[in-house]
């Protein structure tokens, strides 16, 4: 799919009252360690050594779930105007819950896009995602949002870049779920950030 525009940002778009609530409440709630596809804390215990070896180098962070009214009514309307001002246009069906995310001191996510293959709740696919920033950039160093344009599994060195929109606390970068993009590992401090998966039916 070839796109003018391959993320939409809006910068300090979320008070500091806002994200620090998120971040005071995200903290309360029960904590997982963050998994990649349709891993999770259950079946990840009968994996072998050597797939759990392979996922660990994957990614490594914490993660709790919100699906509180008051979070998703002020970040859902910047992923609309996100969708018409970027051209993408697409339909969609909902979101799935937010995911409150803390990444800690060499806590990373490798190179990954969140497009499911298959459609799955109520037949529709990942079509659009959207990150939060909700730290303050001088409280940690590292954890940077990269994204690298291609087709398939390989880093592609022409088209990669760093998302640095995202920096300033409250700030929302939104696009499309098949791009590839990964978390650079924090160095010093807590990165805290939310993630929220838009829905619709698969492209024709």
């Amino acid at each position: 799919m070839n796109l003018k525009y391959k993320y939409w940002y809006f910068q300090k778009a979320l008070s500091d009252k806002f994200c620090d609530e998120v971040v005071a409440y995200g903290n309360q709630q029960r904590e997982e360690i963050g998994f990649v596809g349709n891993i999770n804390n259950s079946n990840f215990k009968t994996l072998d050594k050597k797939t759990k070896k392979f996922f660990n180098k994957k990614r490594t962070s914490n993660v709790s779930w919100l699906d509180d009214p008051w979070i998703m009514k002020e970040v859902l309307p910047f992923v609309n105007e996100a969708n018409k001002s970027a051209g993408w246009n697409f339909q969609l069906e909902g979101c799935e819950t937010a995911q409150f995310t803390k990444y800690k001191i060499n806590q990373f996510y490798d190179w990954h896009f969140d497009e499911n293959i298959e459609p799955y709740k109520n037949g529709t696919i990942r079509k659009l995602s959207v990150t939060c920033s909700l730290s303050d950039p001088n409280d940690y160093e590292g954890g940077r949002l990269q994204f690298d344009y291609r087709d398939a599994d390989k880093v592609s060195n022409k088209n990669f870049i760093t998302c640095e929109e995202i920096l300033p606390k409250g700030s929302i970068v939104v696009f499309p779920s098949f791009i590839w993009h990964r978390v650079m590992p924090v160095t010093k401090g807590t990165r805290y950030s939310l993630v929220i998966w838009n829905l619709g039916r698969p492209y024709i």
